[in-house]
């Protein structure tokens, strides 16, 4: 018997940011790295970012390059202490529409499934949280009970392309019933493969991608939160403008 799931990213599409920033800002702030691993350098790109004059996509691999650098060699047991306390203190801090719609998905009796670029051990505690029934996020390595620095990322398209396929065949998925939800271009494969594509306050390149797709550009459904309010644009009537 073939399954219907919702498959969601979670960074920028449940979260409201990124878990892996908040993870590294946790590690500063318990002083279980120094505060110099949040470099001159990554500060100016997030400070770009923030003033809407840098790409989102370039920051969080800059972001995530370092974040690597300053875990190699410390021990799990901080990492998970710093993993606990944004599970605590900030894992509420997600959409309105996209909490919504898991609930939507667990009352229809849909398998819920996160497929996230962040690490694993953040992404685990996110499952548990929301009750996915499945979830998959990069894997980060660990031998005699510190990190390695190695990591099987799920960051890019391609990898969350082979995870769905994993999923599909794991759960019998019925992908011309299902749902993706996502934000930016790393989940462009995800929301080619299913029936309901939808985009949550998608980055100006992912909407690029898109309207350059057929498919997604008449089958897409866009969300827009903010405040307390939330829009529903299809794609197709959707027009990116240049700015300065």
């Amino acid at each position: 018997m073939a399954n219907i799931a919702a498959f969601f990213d979670i960074d920028g599409t449940l979260y409201r940011d990124s878990l892996l920033i908040e993870h590294f800002r946790k590690l500063i702030q318990y002083d279980l790295i120094h505060r110099r691993e949040w470099s001159e350098q990554l500060e100016t790109t997030y400070m770009n970012w923030e003033k809407r004059q840098g790409n989102y996509d370039d920051y969080l691999h800059e972001i995530s390059d370092q974040y690597v650098e300053a875990l190699t060699g410390l021990d799990k047991s901080s990492v998970d202490f710093a993993s606990d306390q944004v599970i605590k203190l900030k894992a509420d801090r997600v959409y309105r529409y996209t909490r919504s719609r898991i609930k939507w998905h667990q009352d229809q009796g849909h398998k819920i499934i996160f497929i996230s670029g962040s690490p694993d051990f953040l992404v685990s505690r996110m499952a548990e949280k929301y009750k996915a029934s499945d979830y998959i996020g990069s894997k980060y390595f660990v031998e005699n009970g510190k990190m390695t620095g190695g990591v099987s990322p799920m960051w890019g398209s391609d990898s969350k392309d082979k995870a769905l396929q994993y999923f599909i065949d794991k759960h019998s998925i019925d992908m011309e019933k299902s749902y993706a939800y996502g934000d930016t271009n790393g989940d462009i494969s995800m929301l080619k493969r299913v029936g309901f594509p939808i985009a949550i306050n998608p980055s100006r390149e992912m909407l690029h991608q898109l309207n350059m797709d057929d498919y997604l550009k008449n089958n897409t459904l866009v969300i827009i939160e903010r405040k307390d309010v939330i829009y529903q644009v299809p794609t197709s009537v959707l027009h990116i403008e240049d700015c300065c």
